[in-house]
């Protein structure tokens, strides 16, 4: 920032170019600490009144509207619901200008009394950035959110999963998700063309987004889910008894429910997804080295990503993959 200059009446004077306007403001005060100080208080909370005079609907809109083809469509379509379902209609139709700390933290309170902590923590980090950055004056540090409490869950054996899905229409998507670690999007993404051999590889993904499913090609969740894993004998049989282009044609919340049902019928309160979870247990049960385990299941960030491909693509590797597909083939086996 500019250094303030002593003026002939002995005030001191700084001026600083206003990004908005396109102009020059000078600040004067009596000692030059004061005029700098002024000067950086005015850089630190300059608002664009243009955009002051937008509603929060207005704002959070073109924030999702600008990052449509930069986000995911998942993420596109999150914000979109926080916006339309989550958001209360007066808040929304708040104008930026006639934001205080009080109406954002009324509005974070009513989330609360009618959301998940989670629920709410997601929502409330998608629209506090948008206002924080219009309105940089007030202090929205202090807002409070509800802790979220992991989850104390009891997972049934592997061995019951298996039993329970044995012959069922959804065998294959259980396995995958319990012997793999697979998403259920990256499951809805597998195209027979996958599997080379016993090698499957795992190169995109199909959500649903509204009621429309779309599929991204060589996009999962990270870059550290693109992939390539053995898979038993058993499981590369059931994919090639599958018909069809993708492996599976059943949605999203097809999988989640069928799973939920048959497992609540047995006495058993998990989703579709705590089959990773098992999965990742299953690994930690069984002593595989955690670099190995990451990139079998996509968990590492970019930089293990490029680690672990310099260093277990060997017989190390190899040797992992047959102690887990042996693990859950006499599992499959016993079965029977």
């Amino acid at each position: 920032m500019a250094t303030a200059k002593k003026l002939p009446s002995g005030s001191y004077r700084v001026r600083v170019y206003d990004k908005v306007t396109g102009k020059y403001r000078s600040f004067t005060a009596p000692t030059k600490r004061e005029a700098e100080h002024k000067a950086a208080e005015f850089l630190r909370y300059r608002v664009d009144t243009r955009d002051t005079r937008l509603t929060v609907r207005e704002v959070c809109q073109r924030y999702i509207n600008e990052r449509s083809n930069v986000l995911s469509p998942a993420s596109i379509d999150r914000y979109q619901r926080i916006l339309d379902k989550q958001l209360s209609e007066d808040f929304k139709d708040t104008y930026l200008e006639k934001l205080s700390e009080s109406i954002i933290t009324d509005e974070v309170n009513r989330l609360c009394g009618k959301y998940t902590p989670k629920t709410v923590k997601t929502t409330v980090h998608f629209f506090l950035p948008i206002i924080r950055k219009h309105r940089r004056d007030l202090e929205l540090d202090d807002i409070r959110l509800p802790k979220v409490f992991p989850k104390v869950k009891e997972y049934p054996e592997p061995a019951v999963i298996m039993q329970l899905f044995r012959g069922d229409r959804m065998e294959l998507e259980v396995l995958l998700a319990l012997c793999y670690g697979l998403r259920k999007e990256e499951i809805r993404g597998l195209r027979s063309s996958d599997l080379s051999g016993n090698v499957l590889t795992i190169r995109r993904v199909m959500i649903d987004v509204g009621r429309t499913s779309v599929v991204r090609e060589n996009a999962a969740k990270t870059v550290n889910s693109i992939r390539s894993i053995t898979v038993a004998p058993f499981v590369a049989d059931l994919i090639q008894a599958r018909s069809g282009d993708y492996v599976t044609s059943m949605s999203g919340q097809a999988i989640y429910k069928h799973f939920s049902r048959v497992m609540a019928k047995a006495g058993y309160s998990i989703t579709f997804h705590d089959l990773r979870h098992i999965n990742a247990s299953v690994m930690l049960y069984l002593g595989v080295p955690d670099k190995y385990a990451m990139e079998r299941g996509g968990w590492a960030t970019d930089n293990t990503l490029k680690k672990v491909y310099q260093s277990t693509f060997s017989d190390q590797r190899k040797r992992f993959d047959d102690m887990v597909d042996n693990y859950f083939s006499k599992i499959y086996d016993t079965n029977i």
